[in-house]
């Protein structure tokens, strides 16, 4: 416990003395740290948590996890290695829940176009089409095109109108339709809806074939999250008995956790960049 609260004092005593010499350096990283985390958010339809809460909220989870570890296991090398990894934890929700966004947006994205097509069809203008998928498109796209009426209504101004709501719903393929709206909307001519539905059954061909490519590799990632996940789940059951987690005290504990951590970061980045099929990038921003 001596050592522990040593490593604490020390601990705050470098923080300290950051803050103090370095304030200059952390407020020029400020600005690259928290836009990545906000798109990142944005990616996965969170809106009311801002980044420094998310950081946060990381910070927290860690800590409370080292916490319990250690008063479980007495070893401060095993609580630091769990602390680490609670404070990831909530970073690969995160990430999750925008990869399974991006898929729920992709299944749904040709329904809306085809909305599009079949208001364009009917005499109505793009604004006008637009604001209508906000009550009778898809539910998952309904909010951000709820918010393109209003803003459209207030302001006037189409071009800045698509901008707000390629933000509000930070996806590859929103991109790619939001952009063909706007050259559509500019060059002007009678083949809007034509361009629509080529662009509808380009959707629904790129997911049907993006469906089934991830359905073939998902036990290629699934097997990489349970090798990984494996040897950490030993490890907490193992602190639970005390003469045996105590070994990790030593020098050569560590060293067993500091290896094994990185073996298992390194083989999973592997196994997943193996596995999993690349995600699509925003390039239209």
């Amino acid at each position: 416990m001596g050592a522990l609260l040593g490593l604490v004092a020390g601990l705050g005593l470098l923080l300290i003395f950051r803050a103090v010499t370095d304030a200059g350096e952390r407020r020029t990283r400020q600005p690259m740290l928290a836009p990545r985390i906000e798109r990142l958010l944005r990616s996965a339809g969170i809106v009311t948590v801002t980044p420094w809460g998310f950081a946060w909220l990381c910070g927290i989870a860690g800590l409370l996890a080292g916490v319990v570890v250690l008063l479980v296991s007495r070893t401060p090398p095993v609580a630091l290695a769990f602390s680490v990894l609670a404070a990831y934890g909530p970073i690969a929700l995160v990430r999750s829940r925008c990869r399974s966004r991006r898929r729920e947006l992709a299944e749904v994205w040709p329904e809306a176009v085809d909305n599009l097509a079949s208001a364009v069809r009917a005499g109505l203008s793009l604004p006008e089409a637009l604001s209508q998928l906000g009550e009778r498109g898809p539910t998952p796209l309904r909010p951000a095109f709820v918010a393109f009426g209003r803003d459209y209504l207030v302001s006037g101004r189409f071009g800045d109108c698509l901008d707000r709501l390629k933000s509000s719903l930070s996806d590859p393929v929103g991109d790619r339709v939001v952009e063909s709206l706007r050259i559509a909307r500019e060059v002007g001519g009678g083949d809007l809806g034509r361009l629509l539905r080529t662009l509808s059954r380009f959707l629904r061909e790129d997911a049907r074939t993006r469906s089934e490519l991830e359905s073939r590799q998902a036990w290629v990632v699934n097997g990489a999250r349970l090798a990984a996940a494996s040897p950490w789940a030993v490890l907490l059951a193992l602190s639970f008995q005390p003469e045996v987690i105590g070994r990790y005290r030593s020098g050569a504990g560590v060293a067993v956790l500091v290896i094994g951590g990185a073996g298992c970061v390194i083989a999973y980045r592997l196994m997943v960049r193996l596995g999993r099929l690349p995600d699509e990038r925003r390039v239209l921003l």
